[in-house]
């Protein structure tokens, strides 16, 4: 008879009532026991094909429900996910990393195991370093508090968590201290108060301030307050690249993407020559500062994150990116007449040229006319995401990317995740030949669970994005068949794509065939990239030599 009370049954219980619907992951001999009462609970257990799949997966499930839950077994599975879970924690998705392990009473005279690598901790070890929270539920007496403090974790710091259960630890009743833990996340009052004074006056002073807005907005969902500010002072927003979409797009106050000289003109010239730049949830990364091209003047920078708060050179404490963003809309700021030329002015067709060779100008020139309202964009790196940055998707947080991280082959796999966090929303994927091969085989899981995203695969024939860098045959990659992939699993379409017809067609025929996946394959020159890679490789070319 199930255990209703047991550490397991628990977890899962919590889970559901963080909204949590889905699971992903691989099943394995130390979780098989918290794998049944998946099966036998609410939640859905999603196989994947592989521990990095179902990592990515559950990334993109928390970017887009607010919790993500990846569960996998002892060393062999866990180990795997170490890199996606160190993409979660470098750019905030709050994903629950389940594990199982040995049993606590096979760990006597601590023998040598099946999975184990030196010591029965050493995967914890490792899930430390890359998480906010991590325990073993080792124990009955202190398990509920422990898996209270580490989901509080997650969601407090909207980074990853790690939850290891002993295999005989499962179905054990919790112990009677079960006691709820209290979280005190608000903001110091004093310093609070200090900052907002600080920040207002700097903002009713300037003649051109703007707001830079970043990833956090989305992680915190705090997109409807920073549109309630930009209403209510009608201030200029930009986006960093990891932050693209928080605001809606179509907005007539966004200015676009900010990434130093990476990005358009109009946008760079507007926010360097802002005497106050107001960067709300913004990390301050390499890449979304075009790879530290970025002029922004620290005399008249506002930078508040989760993390941090520095106005004008001064730093305040224990100040949250949800209180400072409240304070300011209940402040006395300013309502700015600010004309700005409309920066979407898209064009209302695509005039193919038949027979005429498809580029990755022309390819996302049509791109941008296919993006409709239910679309999201998930791109993994290279082109995908440098010229994916300049579609316009329509609503608000509907660009998905590890544009911080920059880990290959997340896209695919994170279009199951999200699929599952919002049905009505249809994946574009966009992806590179190199990325597709890491993580492709996830079209099994696609096919498996009824999935219907659109994959266009920018197929260069090997790593774009490094061989102008440092160019080598370490760049290239063995040429698929991408098209005739849906052969193997007798469903979805493939499309065999060189010329600006051949695409027009392929993405009409997408666009009506909803019971399946489609796959594009779009023949690109190897030698052919957006203006923002090549300005992107350019400089990290530099770094590259500077170091030989």
């Amino acid at each position: 008879m199930e255990n209703n009370n047991s550490i397991g049954n628990y977890l899962i219980k919590r889970l559901l009532q963080l909204g949590v619907n889905h699971v992903f992951g691989v099943p394995g001999d130390f979780v098989l026991g918290f794998n049944k009462l998946l099966e036998n609970s609410e939640l859905k257990f999603i196989n994947t094909c592989d521990e990095q799949g179902a990592g990515f997966a559950a990334d993109a499930y928390a970017r887009l429900k607010g919790l993500g839950v990846v569960c996998v077994t002892y060393c062999v599975g866990g180990l795997k996910i170490a890199n996606t879970t160190a993409q979660c924690f470098a750019e905030k998705s709050p994903v629950v990393v389940i594990s199982g392990s040995p049993g606590v009473n096979e760990r006597i005279k601590n023998p040598l195991l099946h999975h184990k690598v030196k010591d029965f901790d050493t995967q914890y070890k490792v899930f430390q370093e890359i998480t906010v929270a991590s325990t073993v539920l080792d124990n009955p007496d202190t398990a509920y508090s422990e898996i209270e403090r580490v989901l509080t974790a997650a969601l407090r710091y909207k980074r990853p968590v790690y939850i290891e259960i002993p295999r005989n630890m499962v179905n054990v009743t919790l112990g009677a201290n079960n006691k709820p833990s209290t979280n005190n996340s608000s903001s110091n009052p004093d310093a609070l108060q200090e900052a907002l004074e600080e920040a207002v006056n700097l903002i009713n002073q300037a003649h051109h301030p703007v707001i830079l807005a970043g990833v956090e907005i989305h992680r915190f969902q705090l997109q409807e307050s920073l549109l309630k500010l930009v209403e209510k002072t009608n201030l200029p927003v930009a986006e960093t690249l990891l932050g693209k979409s928080v605001i809606n797009e179509m907005h007539p106050n966004n200015l676009g993407i900010y990434e130093g000289a990476m990005g358009k003109e109009f946008t760079r010239k507007y926010v360097e020559e802002s005497d106050c730049v107001i960067a709300l949830g913004t990390f301050l990364s390499d890449i979304n500062l075009g790879i530290f091209t970025a002029k922004l003047n620290p005399q008249s920078f506002i930078d508040v994150n989760s993390e941090k708060t520095s106005i004008h050179f001064h730093n305040y404490e224990n100040i949250s990116l949800v209180d400072f963003l409240n304070g300011l809309l209940n402040a006395d700021l300013k309502h700015r007449q600010v004309n700005l030329p409309s920066r979407f002015l898209l064009p209302t067709d695509f005039s193919v040229k038949p027979g005429q060779k498809i580029t990755v100008q022309r390819l996302f020139e049509r791109l941008n006319l296919f993006i409709s309202n239910d679309i999201i964009v998930i791109a993994d790196v290279g082109d995908a995401l440098f010229a994916g940055a300049d579609l316009v998707v329509h609503q608000k947080s509907r660009f998905l990317s590890p544009a911080y991280y920059a880990s290959l082959g997340f896209a695919v796999p994170a279009s199951i995740g999200a699929q599952m966090a919002n049905p009505n929303l249809r994946p574009l994927v966009l992806v590179g030949d190199g990325a597709f091969q890491m993580t492709g085989m996830e079209l099994s899981t696609i096919v498996r669970y009824g999935l219907n995203p659109i994959i266009i695969v920018l197929n260069n024939l090997g790593y774009g994005t490094e061989r102008p860098m440092q160019d080598g045959t370490f760049n290239d990659i063995l040429l698929w068949n991408y098209s005739q992939l849906p052969t193997i699993f007798n469903e979805g379409k493939g499309f065999d794509i060189r010329t600006e017809d051949e695409l027009e067609l392929a993405l009409e025929e997408s666009q009506t065939y909803t019971k399946g996946f489609c796959l594009l394959d779009v023949h690109l020159d190897p030698q052919d990239s957006s203006l923002a890679l090549k300005r992107l490789t350019k400089a990290l070319r530099e770094k590259v030599y500077a170091t030989i």
